[in-house]
C-alpha cells in the first residue's frame, strides 16, 4: 500500500460535519471499535454522499449514465441492509468535458459531506480533476478512465477498478495482428487525452505494422479526408482511437465510401451510440476493445439486479461503477465517516468485487486486470473473447 499523506484541511471538513449533524440514519460498526482503514466507527452522520463525477449530458452520455446506474444500484442496496449508514449521490455532470472538471472539482471538495467519488469518467477530466481531489484528501475511484498517465502523477487519492491503456493497447494491437492477421494498419486519433494515448500505444505495439496514421477532432463530422487518406493507404485493418460519435460517423463514411476494411475501435465506442451513428448495417462486423468484463460474466446476480432496477440490461462500465461504488461504501459501512480514514480504507482495501478480485498497487491501479474483444454481430455488440493483457 502505497503511503497516504494525511491533509488537515479533510479533517477538519470531517469534524464539520460530525458536529454539524445530530440525529444518525443507522449504525456502521458498534462504536468504539476500530473500523477497517484506521477511523474510529462510531454515530453514522447525517447527509453522507459520495459523488459520482461523468458525463449525464452531451454527446458522450451514454457512458456516464451507465455508470451511474451501476452506482445507484450499489447504494440502494446498501441502503436496504439493516442497520445501514444512509448514503446518497452527488452527481457532477461534465458532460465528458476537461473544461468542466475544475469547476465540478472544486465544488465536490467543497462539500463535506461527500466523503468519496466515483469517477472522474473520462481521462481529460481525470487529470483535470485529480490534483484538486489530492490537495483535499478526497479519495477517487474511476470505472472508466484508463489513461496510463493518470497513476503517474503521484496523487494519493487516484484509484481504478479497470486496466489502463498500457494493457489494452497491446491487447488491440494483438488483436489486429494475430488475430486479424493483419499486417498493415491504418491508425486514427481524435486527439483527446484518451484516444491520442491509446492510438499512441497501439502505433508503438504494431511497430512497422503501423503503416498510416491520421487525427481527428472530438465534435468532427466530416471525415472525408480521412477516408481519402485510408482509401490511399489501402491498410488490412484500420484502429480508431476516440469515441463513440465519431467512431460511429467515421466508419459510415468509410462504408458508404466502399471500404470495407476491418475496423477496430476502443472502450469509448462500445455503446449503442456506435451503431447509431455508423448505421447497424455499417456497423456490423466492427470489432471494440476494452478492459471490462462482459456484463453477463459478473459474478452473482448484479445482471439479474440490475435489469430489474432499470430495465435494461447492464452496459459498458456498469458493472466497474458498482465495483468502485461497492468499495466506498464497505469502507463506510465500517465506520470511516470521514474523508481520511475512507482514504486510508481504500488504498488497503481487498475483496471480492462483481468483475474481479478488487485490490490496489502503490500507485492506484487494479491488482487483476483483463481485456476482452466485442463484435457487432447481427446490430448488437456482443462479447467475442479475452485476448492478453500487458
Amino acid at each position: 500500500m502505497r503511503s497516504i499523506v494525511k491533509l488537515a484541511t479533510p479533517v477538519a471538513a470531517a469534524a464539520l460535519l460530525l458536529t454539524a449533524c445530530g440525529g444518525t440514519t443507522g449504525t456502521g460498526t458498534e462504536g468504539g471499535t476500530e473500523a477497517a482503514g484506521g477511523g474510529a466507527a462510531g454515530e453514522c452522520p447525517d447527509g453522507v454522499s459520495i459523488g459520482f463525477f461523468g458525463a449525464l449530458t452531451g454527446p458522450n452520455a451514454n457512458l456516464g449514465v451507465n455508470i451511474k446506474n451501476g452506482v445507484q444500484l450499489a447504494v440502494d442496496q446498501h441502503n436496504a441492509e439493516d442497520g445501514a449508514c444512509q448514503v446518497s449521490i452527488t452527481d457532477y455532470d461534465s458532460q465528458g468535458l476537461p473544461e468542466q472538471a475544475t469547476g465540478l472539482a472544486t465544488q465536490a471538495v467543497s462539500d463535506e459531506a461527500v466523503l468519496g467519488v466515483v469517477g472522474p469518467a473520462f481521462s481529460g477530466e481525470s487529470r483535470v480533476a485529480g490534483p484538486i481531489f489530492d490537495e483535499a484528501g478526497l479519495v477517487s475511484i474511476t470505472p472508466s478512465a484508463t489513461n496510463p498517465a493518470l497513476a503517474e502523477n503521484g496523487w494519493s487519492t487516484f484509484f481504478r477498478v479497470l486496466g489502463n491503456d498500457a494493457s489494452q493497447g497491446p491487447a488491440a494491437a494483438t488483436y489486429l495482428t494475430d488475430v486479424l492477421g493483419a499486417q498493415s494498419v491504418f491508425v486514427i486519433d481524435d486527439a483527446s487525452e484518451y484516444g491520442k494515448g491509446l492510438a499512441d500505444i497501439v502505433r508503438e505495439d504494431l511497430g512497422a505494422a503501423n503503416t498510416g496514421n491520421d487525427t481527428v477532432q472530438s465534435g468532427q463530422t466530416d471525415f472525408s479526408a480521412t477516408v481519402a487518406a485510408i482509401r490511399a493507404a489501402n491498410p488490412d485493418a484500420v484502429f480508431f482511437g476516440g469515441y463513440y460519435p465519431e467512431a460511429g460517423l467515421l466508419l459510415r463514411q468509410m462504408r458508404e465510401g466502399g471500404l470495407q476494411t476491418p475496423f477496430v475501435t476502443d472502450d469509448g465506442a462500445k455503446d449503442d451510440g456506435l451503431l447509431d451513428a455508423a448505421g447497424a448495417e455499417n456497423a456490423e462486423g466492427a470489432i471494440i476493445t476494452c478492459p471490462c468484463l462482459p456484463p453477463e460474466e459478473a459474478e452473482g446476480t448484479f445482471a439479474a439486479d440490475y435489469e430489474a432496477e432499470f430495465g435494461t440490461a447492464p452496459a459498458t462500465y456498469s458493472a466497474e461503477g458498482f465495483d468502485a461504488a461497492t468499495i466506498l461504501l464497505a469502507g463506510i459501512a465500517e465506520g470511516n465517516y470521514d474523508r481520511e480514514s475512507l482514504l486510508e480504507f481504500v488504498g488497503s482495501y481487498e475483496g471480492p468485487g462483481v468483475t474481479k478480485q478488487l485490490s490496489f498497487d502503490e500507485q492506484g491501479e487494479p491488482a487483476d486486470v483483463v481485456v476482452w474483444s466485442y463484435k457487432v454481430t447481427d446490430g448488437a455488440i456482443v462479447a467475442d473473447q479475452e485476448i492478453p493483457a500487458s
